[in-house]
């Protein structure tokens, strides 16, 4: 191990992927699902499985572990399954079929996958991801899931950012709902069977390790409070991203990184904290009231073309009333080839660029006008207003509905807003973590977008994850019980005592500040020093300013109410802070990573065209983080990302 870097990490011993069998990307994934070892299923039925999270990662993986005849305890902290935040997403789901004989192929969407990550990401893993995607809508398909089809009843595509080929499938602007409900009706029909048990209204709030392995859960039962430990022979986690360390982003309120911390402090790598996904299609913020804010599908950047006025004095106009000459469609004039369906990445920085030149439109916050147009205008021409609301009608509805403003009469107004985490818990081609029994599964694990996921790409790994990949590598652990009966374990009673001590100290603080106005102030700091654009200078800035922040909150924070009882605040304590915690790290990561890459634009590195510029001499490597303990640094691991089937290249999408 090294000294202290910049007082703020040290490195550590290199890490690898040693499941990934070697030989040509078609075989891989066929030679390790016959080379990991098999769980009979007399066996089976005698092994349990935790599986915390039931969106479309660990609805689906449950139901598969729950039809394969293992036991499976699944947890999720909402009053149903089905209203995981996977339900959210809008736009569609990535498969390479072909369908509209445009040249797609497995290793297409394999490469528009690498190189949107920004070669960033594992060859190995997003080879299989494309591979294992056409198994999934015929899956969804055989599930009921009503995607979209053409007049003559196949199933209908569209394209998404990044992509020259539309392999996109959807249900109208309800994709993941649907998918959800799909997984579902699989979950719940192993309830019945009587595989899978719900447990409705509870949160993880740690996770047992006994003997270096894990083998359950701390959990707390959100509406009468008690604390609960379950165990088992293995632990999955399927509890999505932690952009809600940015306070304002797309995802639900309830979403967190509890689960994954409080896995990383027992031993789990954290792998690429700072890659977070700036999604370019948001309604902007209308003032410092919002807690959340709200997708609008990228879908729609298929039919809506993107400007804003070519002089600021336009800017205050009705766009109506502004000629076409005096609009600047500024992703077609500067990426001719894409236009509007550059990634999300490229189409958030230019969208900010525009705003920060003088030309964003709509009101100002905080005396900046943030938002560019979305303008349906030719589409209304081109198809009827039919047509467009056959395709994008219930979006448009919400957006209405949000802003007052009628999008089928005047423009909408979007701008870039946090999104999706690609950073999480680092896992092998297995999706086993470093603890052993701990795996990982969906945005939870950091495994196949690289620096930036492509649109459409998320449901598809949830349900490639839960589905195809998961029930057939879980098995090689497995296979090496029944272990043994944790139950007396003193680290079992430990981990408990830790939960309750914790919980104690947060209801005694005591203070003078409310959980969510340093939740706002950490995602304040992380937003405008961590977010679309970095530099040396603020990163450092925000690592102090995070520590102060946290310093205060365990002096000055006030959770009322009680713990023995439903209290929303102690649930939000609890995540805050452990996302002080993270937003640490994921300021340090950011630090060390001395590159713009992705959606991460780091200032000091760009192009003489002001475009993001990588360094692969120095940062080809997945960044592993291990927990160094309390007020301790952590410790970097880097995991060498070698291509060996695409070339690694400055991304241009002119």
């Amino acid at each position: 191990m090294t000294e202290l870097i910049d007082g703020l990490y040290r490195e550590g011993e290199p890490i690898a992927d040693t499941k990934a069998p070697a030989g040509p990307l078609e075989e891989k994934w066929e030679k390790r699902k016959f080379d990991a070892k098999l769980v009979n299923p007399t066996n089976r039925r005698k092994m349990h499985v935790i599986m915390v999270g039931t969106g479309l990662a660990g609805a689906s993986a449950a139901a598969s572990l729950g039809e394969m005849g293992y036991k499976v305890s699944a947890f999720f902290y909402q009053d149903s399954a089905r209203r995981a935040h996977s339900i959210a997403a809008q736009g569609g789901i990535n498969a390479a079929k072909n369908y509209r004989n445009d040249n797609d192929s497995s290793f297409r969407l394999f490469y528009d996958t690498v190189k949107g990550g920004d070669y960033r990401a594992r060859e190995s893993n997003v080879y299989r991801l494309a591979e294992v995607s056409e198994a999934i809508i015929d899956q969804c398909v055989a599930q009921g899931v009503p995607f979209a089809r053409e007049y003559g009843g196949l199933l209908d595509n569209r394209s998404f950012g990044g992509v020259q080929v539309s392999r996109t499938f959807y249900a109208r602007g309800q994709t993941g709902q649907q998918l959800l409900i799909g997984a579902y009706q699989a979950l719940e029909r192993q309830v019945a069977a009587g595989t899978v048990t719900n447990y409705a209204r509870h949160e993880m709030v740690e996770l047992i390790v006994v003997d270096g392995k894990a083998r359950g859960i701390v959990a707390r039962d959100m509406v009468t409070g008690e604390l609960q430990t379950h165990l088992a022979d293995a632990v999955v986690l399927g509890t999505g991203g932690y952009g809600n360390v940015f306070f304002l982003s797309t995802n639900a309120m309830g979403c967190n990184g509890t689960a994954i911390w409080r896995a990383h402090r027992k031993g789990a790598y954290f792998a690429n904290p700072c890659y977070t996904q700036i999604h370019p299609t948001c309604i902007p913020q209308a003032g410092a009231h919002q807690s959340k804010l709200t997708l609008m599908s990228e879908s729609l950047r298929n039919d809506g073309r993107i400007w804003v006025p070519k002089k600021a004095e336009d800017c205050d106009k009705d766009p109506r009333q502004i000629p076409e000459e005096d609009r600047d469609y500024y992703l077609e004039r500067i990426y001719p080839a894409f236009g509007n369906l550059v990634p999300r990445d490229i189409a958030s920085r230019q969208a900010k660029n525009m705003c920060d030149e003088g030309r964003g439109v709509g009101p100002k916050v905080d005396g900046e006008r943030r938002g560019v147009y979305l303008d349906f205008s030719d589409a209304m021409e081109r198809l009827g207003k039919d047509g467009v609301s056959e395709k994008y009608g219930n979006l448009f509805d919400m957006y209405k509905q949000i802003t007052g403003e009628n999008p089928y009469d005047v423009p909408m107004r979007i701008y870039p807003a946090v999104h999706y985490t690609m950073g999480g818990l680092w896992v092998d081609y297995d999706l086993h973590s470093t603890i052993p029994g701990l795996f990982v599964t969906g945005e939870a694990n950091f495994s196949d977008h690289g620096a930036n996921r492509l649109g459409a790409s998320a449901l598809m790994q949830g349900l490639a994850d839960g589905y195809f990949v998961l029930p057939n590598t879980i098995n090689d652990y497995l296979a090496d019980g029944p272990f043994e009966d944790v139950s007396g374990a003193p680290e079992v009673t430990e981990t408990l005592t830790d939960v309750k001590s914790r919980t104690d100290t947060l209801m005694s603080i005591n203070g003078e500040r409310s959980v969510d106005s340093f939740h706002k102030e950490l995602g304040n700091i992380m937003w405008e020093k961590c977010g679309m654009e970095r530099t040396e200078e603020g990163l450092k800035e925000a690592i102090g300013e995070i520590r102060a922040l946290r310093e205060e909150f365990w002096k000055n924070v006030n959770v009322p109410g009680s713990a023995a009882d439903l209290n929303q605040s102690l649930e939000k304590a609890g995540r805050v802070a452990d996302f002080l915690e993270l937003g640490e790290l994921m300021c340090i990561d950011a630090l060390h990573r001395r590159e713009s890459c992705g959606g991460h634009f780091r200032a000091e590195s760009r192009t003489e065209e002001g475009e993001a510029l990588r360094h692969d001499d120095e940062f080809a490597y997945v960044g592993a983080w291990e927990w160094g303990g309390d007020n301790q640094a952590p410790i970097l691991h880097k995991e060498d990302l070698v291509y060996e089937f695409v070339e690694m290249k400055q991304r241009s999408y002119k």
